[in-house]
């Protein structure tokens, strides 16, 4: 490559010609050898095309069982040899991952993203340490960048929230933290979060937490809806409010194991769950349902239903989970090796290949790649 003319071009001029290809293309040229990897991954490169619309990505999370034993998988420099997360590209209908060989920490276990970044857990290189770290990285430019220590218990109890600002809170039953780096620089703020019950599916979006808590028996389950906006956060707790309105009528009462996830931009939020056939005490379930609120005039609509042969696969599993967001909802169930996606403008469709999940069970969020430095 050293005696290729290309090699022999000013920076400046390959920036502007490589600024031209769709960022998908980048990405492979960055393969092609280390010259070409220095040149696109050079920080006058990544400002350059910083405003490229992002690539539309679904990430897995490592499987459970890739966390309990992960001590059997550190090499011998104290790292996992497994470091790297699976990801789906919809547009082009192909698998691939991304290596998080750049992290100093052993274990990786992505949980969430927001603009370009992916924000893991990750535990100290010190084996006789059982600390983790809150770490938001983008492995497109292969940077990092801690967040203030955290506790262990935090990582196992907490659901990690994470706005398009790149504001973030870890949620629990009785506690929330709140960390933005600009209210108190480098601090974690500590609430009370006051709710009735465990929050479910808590989503993190247009400055406001919403998440669903279940208000009724042992025997029955009554699901409700709460919001709490960050700018009620007080001192010593947060001011969680239940949206309800007359005209919903029996909304929750429809749909069996709801779960909330987020809509198409910041006025959208989705409840995904299945359709319950009665009103008895453990219905039967005849399909799964997508249903949309609008958080502007507060009125829901049905956004999809899975087709009935789609449905029969996991009708017949034990338990299904369902991930994504925006435009795109995905579903994965036990023993079946496959997804099923729901596309707001294309239906539904099968999403074969699921590597790396031996029961078929994944989860996973949306992750909108980009070459942006980290902020």
């Amino acid at each position: 490559m050293e005696s290729s003319p290309v090699n022999r071009l000013p920076p400046d001029s390959l920036h502007q010609i490589f600024s031209s290809l769709p960022l998908r293309d980048i990405m492979i040229c960055r393969s092609v050898c280390k010259f070409f990897n220095q040149i696109l991954t050079s920080q006058c490169f990544i400002e350059i095309i910083s405003t490229r619309p992002p690539l539309n990505l679904l990430a897995l999370r490592p499987p459970h069982h890739h966390h309990h034993h992960s001590h059997r998988h550190i090499g011998v420099n104290g790292l996992h040899s497994h470091r790297h997360i699976h990801v789906y590209d919809p547009e082009q209908n192909q698998w691939f991952r991304f290596n998080l060989d750049f992290l100093p920490f052993r274990s990786p276990q992505p949980v969430a993203s927001s603009s370009g970044l992916i924000y893991l857990w990750g535990d100290s290189i010190d084996l006789s340490e059982s600390s983790k770290s809150l770490v938001a990285c983008n492995p497109l430019t292969r940077q990092f960048k801690v967040l203030p220590q955290l506790g262990s218990a935090w990582s196992r109890h907490g659901t990690v929230l994470v706005d398009s600002v790149n504001r973030v809170m870890v949620l629990t039953e009785l506690a929330a933290l709140y960390y933005s780096g600009a209210v108190i620089a480098n601090q974690w703020l500590k609430f009370s979060s006051n709710l009735p019950s465990k929050p479910r599916s808590p989503v993190l979006m247009s400055s406001s937490v919403f998440a669903l808590c279940d208000v009724g028996s042992p025997w029955r389950s009554q699901w409700k809806l709460f919001s709490c906006k960050l700018t009620n956060l007080t001192v010593t707790h947060t001011n969680w409010v239940c949206l309800e309105k007359h005209e919903w009528g029996d909304i929750f009462d429809i749909i069996k194991r709801p779960r909330l996830l987020r809509g198409d931009g910041d006025s959208k939020l989705l409840m995904i769950g299945g359709l319950k056939s009665t009103f008895s005490l453990n219905p039967a379930c005849s399909t799964i349902l997508i249903l949309r609120l609008d958080l502007e005039s507060l009125e829901w609509e049905e956004a999809g239903r899975m087709p009935l042969e789609m449905y029969r696969g996991f009708q017949e599993s034990s338990k299904f989970k369902v991930f994504g967001g925006g435009d795109r909802v995905y579903f994965s169930a036990k023993r079946m090796g496959k997804l099923a996606m729901w596309d707001c403008w294309d239906g539904w469709r099968w999403i074969e290949g699921v590597p790396g999940y031996a029961d078929g069970l994944c989860r996973g969020f949306v992750f909108d790649a980009k070459l942006t430095l980290m902020p």
